[in-house]
């Protein structure tokens, strides 16, 4: 049996242009650190590019190049980073990489301020690329700015042309560069030390490679993107804000066809990853953060904010709750304005009131804490009623303690549980109480000053 061997993959290479200063931002961050969906631009190219079976990813960083370095340690990146000491040009920007790119396989060769260039996209780029470049383009309404795509009668892409350095007839073709290409390395390493900066920016423009590659008789593929906005860069506030409420556009857009419905769909922010149910309703000036997931039947009321946290069926959210990482069960009801911190849990059908603060807690099942409460490092179990205005006194001003609470106790108002302390099963605890030992099963506790009462009392006159 005679075997077909498959040819060997093509090494992948990417190239992320990082070096730019923005100086219309009028930031003392570069401009690669600005953000969308509260991630730095340059985080949504490398989390594309995570996606992508690469070999080798080059970032070129130039102004404010340690910020940027510091900046991704936060995330898990394998990056080669590459120094461009003076802002030649684009064409320059690539060259600097030489020494670190591989002469075989390909190159994608991205921006650091473009940040939403699909996986998808960039696999066509990659296909496209039969004869050793291929290019991202896009027909557009007006222009004016971008470099201009030239073709000749059999519609081949001949060159691109500047702005700057285009005729009238030139500057009337309405097809642009993105900029956006995959290169075979042989050519970058042929034509790069080649490029010139005789124009009227004299700089070193990476365009120049297409003309080179149409004199050496390549012809040059030429894809546009699913998404216009794909393709858009950011180069000031203005532009950073259009792009986010396109982007946000796009996400609420893709969680409509998984179910959700939004009371107004263009005011939420979805900074999340999210993993989504069915009948989930959004109200408005809804926030989400890190990775989020919502379940079936979820009611999600106006102004909430909700960060790494996982929110079971049939959950009610009522208006203006912080919720960050934190866990509920199926029919918990929180709010309104609730705020549940790190390592909360809510089991079933348990009940979280309003102007209630719970942290690194576990709230049982069918419990309840309705009002303007402070629960943190307590474990409370189910069926327990915690009254209005109790606190678990759980800091000592050096170390944190635990409060345990049994099934079915009850907690009267306005008490204070001083941990570590433990509450029995079916315990009562008496409003105004000062509990500073533990409580057996069963039994009632109070602990508050005696009242004294004085009759006929006349209160002070006032100073004349």
């Amino acid at each position: 049996m005679t075997q077909t061997l498959q040819p060997a993959p093509s090494l992948l290479s990417i190239i992320i242009l990082a070096a730019g200063k923005g100086t219309r931002m009028q930031s003392a961050k570069p401009k690669v650190l600005q953000t969308l969906a509260a991630k730095p631009l340059l985080t949504h190219v490398l989390d594309t590019c995570q996606t992508l079976n690469t070999d080798n990813t080059i970032v070129v960083y130039g102004f404010g190049g340690d910020q940027v370095k510091a900046a991704m340690r936060d995330y898990d990146y394998k990056v080669t980073w590459v120094e461009q000491v003076e802002q030649l040009g684009t064409g320059h920007a690539v060259k600097v990489t030489l020494d670190a790119l591989p002469m075989t396989g390909k190159s994608l060769i991205l921006y650091g301020d473009v940040p939403l260039v699909s996986a998808a996209t960039l696999k066509r780029l990659q296909h496209a690329n039969v004869e050793g470049l291929s290019m991202l383009t896009l027909t557009v309404d007006n222009p004016f700015g971008l470099g201009r795509i030239k073709r000749n009668d059999n519609h081949d892409v001949i060159a691109i042309v500047e702005q700057k350095d285009a005729s009238a007839a030139e500057q009337a073709i309405c097809e642009i560069n993105s900029g956006i290409y995959c290169v075979d390395n042989a050519l970058l390493h042929q034509y790069l030390p080649k490029l010139s900066n005789d124009n009227a920016q004299h700089e070193y423009y990476l365009t120049d490679i297409v003309k080179m590659a149409v004199a050496d008789g390549i012809t040059i593929a030429a894809i546009e993107p699913e998404h216009t906005f794909e393709i858009d860069g950011v180069n000031n506030r203005q532009q950073l804000a259009t792009l986010e409420r396109r982007w946000q556009a796009k996400l609420v857009a893709d969680l409509q066809e998984q179910g959700v419905q939004f009371a107004d769909p263009s005011r939420v922010d979805i900074r999340a990853q999210m993993s989504v149910g069915q009948d989930i309703f959004v109200d408005i000036n809804v926030v989400f953060q890190g990775k989020v997931v919502l379940g079936n039947n979820v009611t999600i009321d106006a102004g909430c904010i909700i960060k790494d946290s996982y929110i079971g069926d049939n959950v009610h959210l009522k208006p203006y709750c912080v919720l960050d990482d934190a866990q509920l069960g199926a029919a918990v009801s929180v709010g309104p304005f609730a705020h549940l911190r790190p390592q909360t849990v809510l089991a079933d059908n348990a009940r979280l009131g309003n102007f209630v603060e719970i942290k690194k807690s576990y709230l049982g099942a069918g419990s309840k804490v309705n009002h303007l409460s402070y629960i943190g490092d307590a474990t409370i179990g189910a069926a327990v009623n915690v009254g209005a205005g109790v606190i678990t006194c759980n800091y000592d001003g050096f170390n944190k303690h635990q409060t345990l609470i049994a099934d079915n106790a009850f907690i009267g108002s306005n008490s204070s549980l001083v941990a570590p302390v433990t509450i029995g099963h079916t315990a009562t605890i008496g409003a105004g109480s000062v509990i500073t030992k533990d409580v057996a099963a069963n039994a009632l506790a109070i602990g508050r000053g005696r009242q004294i009462q004085k009759e006929n009392y006349k209160r002070p006159d006032k100073d004349e």
